[in-house]
């Protein structure tokens, strides 16, 4: 079992800049994809970007520009970077990691809020 160690998050207002972290404690695969996912009230748990061990990316299209994921292997961290945050933003972030080893085998975080409001 792999432990998620969240940190960041918090209130900012429209417009500013936040950044979160996610350590993991462990690693069951060398392939393997780490990323945030959020939740708003009322509202499904959706993907915000994610990062593969070998560097490729995705991001979900309301924050394409805006924020940026990356991940440092050795340490088995990732980092999404959060600027010209908007109220839609607004939402509980969860870290997970997916390992690939026959399996997969999917971790997540408690979460972290974050809050876009004037």
């Amino acid at each position: 079992q792999v432990q998620l160690v969240e940190s960041g998050g918090g209130s900012v207002q429209p417009g500013g800049s936040l950044k979160l972290s996610c350590a993991a404690s462990a690693t069951i695969s060398s392939i393997n994809v780490m990323g945030w996912y959020r939740q708003a009230p009322g509202e499904q748990r959706e993907l915000v970007a994610d990062m593969s061990s070998r560097g490729s990316t995705n991001y979900a299209d309301s924050v394409k520009g805006r924020f940026t994921i990356s991940r440092d292997n050795a340490k088995n961290t990732v980092t999404l970077q959060m600027n010209s945050l908007k109220s839609e933003d607004t939402g509980v972030y969860y870290c997970k990691r997916t390992d690939v080893s026959g399996f997969l085998y999917v971790s997540w975080g408690q979460g972290t809020q974050v809050t876009v409001s004037s």
